[in-house]
């Protein structure tokens, strides 16, 4: 019985690893990068070294970024007495992309699901904690948070956890307006959408 060769079996089953990509689907993809002329297959390298060379974290609001503050960290025109939560780099993108938010973020990298052991310990939550109660010495008070997870099941009960945290510490608390639909995630609402529940943010 004929199989392939060990370095296709290997990049087949690296790629089936990634989400929503079966091993059917990383198996056309890894053949296609076989007959693909046009040097996919050496960019896509590049590209994957680059990644894992030159991010890291933001080490004040933990989004993906090249430089240490991020961008939006460093820009003095933004509202860093407001500071969106999301879940994911992905939930920053969308919003920046919907030109709407001004402020500042903090990404928690998950959201609590015992289930599948994301549990306090497993993400930035400490970090968001003692980026607020720090605020102000030297820096600009943070007056606003907004709970800006997704409208699941673990979204709101992440936003629950994070609110009982943060109401001892004296500051505004807001979460997205319900202009998102129940179950979705930020990083697929449109612009109209996102502003919507921006707009609509609403004291908890």
């Amino acid at each position: 019985m004929q199989t392939a060769p060990a370095s296709v079996t290997r990049l087949i089953e690296e790629l089936a690893e990634l989400p929503g990509i079966g091993r059917k689907t990383a198996a056309r993809l890894t053949f296609f990068l076989l007959r693909n002329q046009s040097g996919l297959a050496g960019r896509l390298a590049e590209a994957l070294r680059e990644l894992r060379e030159r991010t890291r974290f933001c080490s004040t609001c933990y989004n993906i970024t090249e430089e240490d503050p991020c961008p939006i960290c460093a820009d003095a025109g933004r509202d860093h007495s407001t500071i969106c939560v999301v879940e994911e780099p992905l939930d920053v993108l969308a919003l920046e992309q919907s030109g709407v938010y001004k402020g500042a973020y903090h990404v928690l990298h998950g959201v609590l699901a015992p289930s599948e052991g994301m549990f306090v310990e497993n993400l930035r939550i400490g970090e968001l904690m003692a980026r607020i109660r720090d605020s102000g010495e030297g820096g600009t008070r943070v007056r606003e948070v907004i709970l800006a997870t997704n409208p699941t099941s673990e979204g709101d009960w992440t936003a629950s956890y994070l609110l009982t945290r943060l109401r001892p510490l004296g500051v505004r608390v807001t979460r997205l307006g319900r202009g998102l639909p129940v179950g979705g995630d930020l990083e697929y609402a449109d612009a109209v959408t996102l502003t919507r529940a921006l707009e609509g943010r609403e004291e908890v």
